[in-house]
């Protein structure tokens, strides 16, 4: 993957958990994939999210998770550790930012509500947030972080939950992390807003506020961290 100026994306495949049936729909247990994403963008190289970390034994066999190592996932896609210029976490869980500690003096963009929940106690093993040479920089809302590249508050799974825009040539492309469980779970909630709009009556599905914001940006796309299927509009 060249570095021109067009953005371009990669997924980048980080391993596996299993959510077990009391955090499921259907009551039955579902192995997940933890995905990232690289964004090539004006010479520069962007990581949306990190992996799996090492937890507490109590969630390594709540969710056990198979992990395969960012530096191979990179060094398969062309790169290493040293090429990333920029991290963004959707959240902190242990599930996105167990790649981390790899980038010791490299930026790494989360919500400060986010980082109050891991200053608050409980919320993710610290040691993958409080490593030597961390650099985060907090936001405080929306931010075009690069032209044509934007962070949007999405909270919800939780409170400091972010989102990532990317405009490309031939559509914007939406990172959404885990505001959803999968694409099925974004178009139901996409088509709710449509009817809502449209009038239709109660009991309706309670909606978010920040749904609206992300479809402004006309997505052409919109890529989970835990579903490899992609939500896209019906044209």
């Amino acid at each position: 993957m060249g570095l021109g100026r067009a953005p371009r994306l990669r997924r980048l495949d980080l391993g596996w958990f299993v959510r077990p049936g009391t955090e499921t729909a259907d009551g039955r247990p579902r192995v997940e994939p933890a995905l990232a994403y690289l964004v090539a963008h004006r010479g520069e190289l962007l990581l949306f999210d990190t992996g799996i970390g090492a937890a507490d034994p109590e969630t390594e066999a709540h969710y056990r998770p198979y992990r395969r190592p960012l530096q191979d996932a990179l060094g398969a896609a062309g790169f290493t550790t040293a090429d990333i210029a920029l991290v963004v976490n959707c959240h902190l869980h242990f599930d996105h930012i167990g790649g981390n500690p790899l980038f010791a003096r490299t930026p790494i963009l989360a919500q400060a509500a986010e980082l109050a929940l891991v200053r608050d106690g409980g919320h993710t093993p610290e040691q993958l947030v409080d490593f030597p040479g961390a650099s985060y920089e907090q936001l405080t809302g929306e931010a075009e972080i690069r032209p044509g590249v934007w962070i949007v508050p999405t909270p919800g799974h939780t409170a400091g939950h972010q989102s990532l825009v990317v405009r490309r040539p031939d559509g914007t492309v939406i990172l959404a992390g885990q505001t959803h469980a999968s694409a099925s779970d974004f178009a139901a909630a996409r088509l709710a807003a449509t009817a809502t709009a449209e009038g239709a009556k109660p009991p309706l599905p309670t909606l978010d506020g920040w749904p609206a914001r992300l479809l402004e940006f006309d997505p052409r796309r919109v890529l989970f961290a835990h579903d490899a299927s992609v939500w896209e509009p019906i044209e």
